[in-house]
């Protein structure tokens, strides 16, 4: 009977404790959302061929309310971004969302400049050719995620920045050879006006 009452007594534990690890996990702050691509005049290497149906991009406002809460304002459409010379790619390493050492000096040049205005920022993640299209459209989130956050650490506002995900969908060169690849992987940076 001593022996039943012990064994109990180190299984309660540990089925407690297994009941805690295993609970659900907590939802993060940001949702993914449909968007349409935009309908302005796409860049002449960044036109997909026609012939060939995608998804469509992942669309993920920085400052999204929990499932529960009203979203307070809708993000700007893609369409409402224009180009800018004074914000930089930045580039990454095959399957990677890791900021390199390189292009964190990129990002910390780009933090400055956005820090001097007060322009709204969208920032595209893409990926290479290799992979599904669901597989980069997530992958290409997570690296405009990783650049949002790491601008956000230098000091820009999160609730001007918005992310969107074109995955594979949009390369700026269409070679099938690393050198190529590596310049499709990439956060690129458009901005509007407030």
């Amino acid at each position: 009977m001593a022996h039943r009452r012990g064994s109990a007594l180190l299984v309660a534990p540990v089925l407690v404790l297994s009941l805690f690890l295993a609970g659900c996990p907590k939802r993060p702050a940001t949702t993914a959302a449909s968007a349409p691509p935009p309908t302005g005049a796409p860049a002449p290497s960044a036109a997909a061929p026609a012939t060939t149906p995608t998804p469509g991009p992942a669309m993920t406002p920085s400052t999204a309310a929990p499932a529960t809460a009203a979203p307070t304002a809708t993000p700007p459409r893609p369409s409402e971004f224009r180009e800018t010379d004074n914000l930089k790619d930045v580039f990454f390493d095959f399957d990677k969302y890791d900021i390199r050492a390189g292009d964190a000096r990129v990002l910390d040049t780009n933090a400055a400049w956005l820090k001097t205005n007060n322009d709204l920022v969208l920032i595209e993640g893409h990926c290479d050719e290799r992979g599904t299209n669901e597989y980069n459209l997530a992958l290409g989130e997570r690296r405009a995620k990783a650049t949002m956050n790491y601008l956000v650490g230098q000091g820009v506002q999160a609730n001007r920045i918005t992310i969107i995900s074109y995955g594979k969908e949009r390369p700026t060169c269409t070679e099938h050879s690393e050198a190529c690849w590596a310049k499709n992987r990439r956060a690129h940076f458009l901005v509007k006006a407030r």
